[in-house]
């Protein structure tokens, strides 16, 4: 597997994780909390990573044509 999905599919993972670590957050604290707002910062700063990641990656033909 190439270097490129595997940092991709990495960064997917840590976005999933994320993602339900927010959802703990709000259930268990009723959304009263920081932490739901820090871990929606977090994710939204993986998402442009990887969004940002696979634009260079295009950018500089690691994609198949």
């Amino acid at each position: 597997m190439s270097m490129l999905r595997v940092i991709s599919i990495l960064l997917l993972c840590f976005i999933l994780i994320n993602l339900f670590v927010g959802l703990f957050h709000l259930l268990r604290n009723k959304g009263d909390s920081n932490k739901v707002v820090r871990s929606l910062t977090i994710r939204v700063a993986l998402l442009i990573l990887l969004f940002v990641f696979i634009l260079v990656a295009a950018r500089f033909g690691a994609f198949p044509e």
